[in-house]
């Protein structure tokens, strides 16, 4: 492809009879299929505000550590809050990265009321108290998102003849979107920013700084190619629970962030659009056309794709954050998929 990660305008998506145009519909399911990765411009930021989340970001990790490890993931049993640098694994591997973990705000669920074990993953997030303005500004980012979230749903359910509100019961409620904002520091000595993996939401869409890095592997081959920095822009790319949904046809596409030059860092934030943890990514019916170009989804041994997002979910953190897991989930360490 001569631009394998195109860019596509959210302004305009619709016509003035309030149906999304064939041109947005194309230019949405076509790289998804073909790369599972593009760029998303205007998309109704305010002024000035992914400057100031930026700025509030940078701030963030230039908190003394002892005001950081204050939000230390290890004491939530959620999965929240602060991951010290190297210590998310990723492909078996320590990133060299550290980031702040949130989802929304929600109160613990006693183990008792449970229905399944991923009910665990609902619960409160640590905010620092040591930089207040932080918590309203990424809230602020995260309703945009899940309005961005939204629109693309139904786009993409158009864009594969199905009815635009065909999704729209799986996120119903409680949508357990989750976010971070991360930050890769250089010369640590770790070989890779994030080792090559597949996000197990339905779409992610990433903020990324100036400083490159991040690749996308194109799907059905080996080929690495860069997901060059563009300012203003949102990157998407298709989640495991999109890919099951679809049989394939829109690709989870493994990516992998290279490690930052030693002395240098980057920096992002991440918003994974994510239905209910009950929800269960029932297989679409797809036209002809497309279902003959829909391979099925890619499962390997150490990673199978579990239809209800809960299970998908629990697996990834259980898998990423391992400290975590062992300190608070001992049971459900090395248990088996189901």
């Amino acid at each position: 492809m001569a631009d394998p990660i195109p860019v596509l305008s959210l302004a305009g998506s619709r016509g003035a009879d309030g149906r999304f145009t064939p041109g947005f519909l194309d230019g949405l399911r076509g790289p998804l299929h073909e790369v599972g990765f593009l760029q998303l411009t205007d998309f109704g930021a305010a002024p000035g505000q992914v400057q100031e989340l930026t700025a509030l970001c940078d701030r963030f990790f230039a908190l003394p550590i002892e005001d950081r490890l204050a939000l230390d993931n290890r004491h939530s049993p959620h999965f929240r809050g602060y991951t010290r640098l190297g210590h998310e694994i990723t492909a078996g591997h320590p990133d060299a990265r550290e980031q702040l973990d949130f989802a929304p705000e929600q109160p613990v669920r006693p183990p008792g009321s449970w229905d399944a074990p991923f009910r665990l993953l609902e619960g409160p997030n640590q905010w620092p108290s040591a930089l207040p303005e932080l918590r309203p500004a990424v809230l602020a980012w995260t309703d945009l998102l899940g309005r961005v979230g939204v629109e693309l749903t139904r786009a993409l359910a158009v864009s594969l003849g199905l009815a635009e509100d065909h999704f729209d019961a799986l996120f119903a409620g409680d949508p357990h979107w989750f976010g971070k904002v991360i930050r890769y520091v250089g010369g640590t000595g770790d070989a890779q920013g994030v080792g090559p993996h597949a996000d197990w939401g339905f779409l992610t869409l990433l903020l990324q700084d100036g400083t490159g890095g991040l690749q996308a592997r194109l799907p059905r081959t080996r080929e690495w190619v860069d997901v060059p920095p563009l300012p203003g822009a949102l990157v998407v790319n298709v989640g495991e629970m999109l890919e099951v949904a679809t049989h394939g046809y829109l690709a989870a596409t493994v990516h992998r962030v290279l490690p930052c030059a030693p002395g240098a860092t980057r920096q992002s934030v991440g918003f994974f659009w994510s239905p209910r943890l009950d929800a269960v990514l029932e297989p679409v019916p797809l036209t002809p056309e497309l279902a003959a170009r829909a391979p099925g989804v890619t499962e390997t041994e150490q990673n199978a794709l579990l239809p209800r997002f809960g299970d998908n979910a629990l697996k990834g953190w259980l898998r990423s954050h391992p400290e975590v897991a062992a300190r608070h989930h001992p049971d459900l360490v090395g248990a088996p998929e189901r």
